[in-house]
C-alpha cells in the first residue's frame, strides 16, 4: 500500500473516532471516552509520521529531478503533443507547478528536465 492510501486510511480511522469520541462525551461514558481519546493521539502521531516521510519522498524526488543537467521551459506547443516529445527526447521528465513536485520545487511554468538538450 503506498503512503497516500495509507494516510487516507488513518485519516478516515481518525474521523470515526472523534465520531466516537463525541457520542461517548454526549452519553457521558468516560471508559469509552478515554478510550477513544488515546487511539485519537495514538492516530495523529501515525498521521504526522507518514506525512513526513511523504515529504521526505517529495525532497529526494525533487532532487534527483533538478539534479538532471538539462532543463528548460516547454512551449505549448510541445504541451500539446506531450507523447511525441516524450518518445523524442529519453529520460525527460516533465513538471507542472501545480503537482506536488512542482510546487515542491518552487516551479512556475511546465518544465521540462534531461539528461541531455532537447
Amino acid at each position: 500500500m503506498n503512503l497516500k492510501q495509507e494516510l487516507q486510511q488513518m485519516n478516515n480511522r481518525l474521523d470515526k473516532l472523534r465520531r466516537k469520541l463525541a457520542g461517548a462525551k454526549e452519553r457521558g461514558d468516560k471508559a469509552i471516552a478515554g478510550q477513544a481519546t488515546q487511539e485519537i493521539d495514538m492516530i495523529t502521531k501515525k498521521i504526522n509520521k507518514v506525512k513526513s516521510q511523504q515529504k521526505r519522498q517529495m525532497n529526494q524526488q525533487g532532487s534527483d529531478v533538478k539534479s538532471l543537467p538539462f532543463n528548460r521551459v516547454l512551449t505549448k506547443a510541445e504541451q500539446a503533443d506531450m507523447g511525441k516529445l516524450k518518445k523524442s527526447v529519453k529520460g525527460l521528465v516533465v513538471v507542472h507547478p501545480m503537482t506536488a513536485l512542482g510546487r515542491e520545487m518552487g516551479v512556475k511554468e511546465v518544465t521540462g528536465f534531461a539528461p541531455k538538450a532537447f
